[in-house]
């Protein structure tokens, strides 16, 4: 699910197709006609739609979040990754997928949760941020933790540089972390992941 340009989105598609990930991206859907990851996900042969939700602005709830259920199960899809969706995902969509959908967040949560995390983390005056694989709950960026990255901020970083530094590893994370799920080599004992 994207929003925007899908850079992870690709970094998916590459690793199930050079070996590290043993998957399919089966299906892209996006919120936004003008999402930049539609014609790259069409250019990498992976079918991508769009289904513009009618009734909420900040979250999939309600007959969007069916829509959208309805297009994963169709297309035979067992993981749903969320990479750049920038809606918070309601019951409709989350309980058809419990344990069953990512989402990779630019911070080392339950830091920074939301928008604007690198200005967040340089405002704060962190040493260190990084990245965030989670399982999707009802919650803004609270589901348990599957894997995190760090990456140090450096004394001249600017949001833009610790973003671009940060997204090198949601790069490598994201298909490691997915891995991990479709392989079920875990449990989940509150709120810890713990591989198996």
């Amino acid at each position: 699910m994207i929003s925007g340009r899908g850079s992870n989105m690709v970094a998916l598609i590459e690793a199930c197709r050079d070996g590290r990930l043993d998957a399919e991206v089966a299906l892209v859907l996006s919120d936004r006609p003008d999402a930049a990851g539609l014609e790259k996900a069409r250019a990498l042969g992976v079918t991508a739609r769009v289904l513009v939700p009618a009734k909420y602005r900040t979250k999939l709830d309600g007959d969007d979040a069916r829509d959208y259920a309805e297009a994963f199960r169709e297309a035979g899809v067992d993981l749903v990754c969320l990479a750049g969706f920038m809606r918070v995902v309601k019951a409709p969509l989350l309980e058809p997928f419990a344990g069953r959908i990512l989402n990779i967040h630019p911070s080392l949560l339950p830091s920074f949760p939301g928008l604007e995390v690198q200005r967040q983390a340089l405002e704060y005056g962190v040493k260190f941020s990084g990245c965030t694989v989670h399982f999707v709950d009802s919650s803004l960026d609270g589901g348990a933790i599957v894997a995190q990255r760090v990456v140090p901020i450096l004394d001249d970083d600017t949001p833009d540089t610790l973003a671009e530094r940060i997204l090198v590893e949601e790069h490598a994370l994201y298909p490691e972390a997915a891995g991990l799920v479709l392989s079920g080599k875990y449990r989940v004992e509150g709120r810890r992941v713990i591989r198996t």
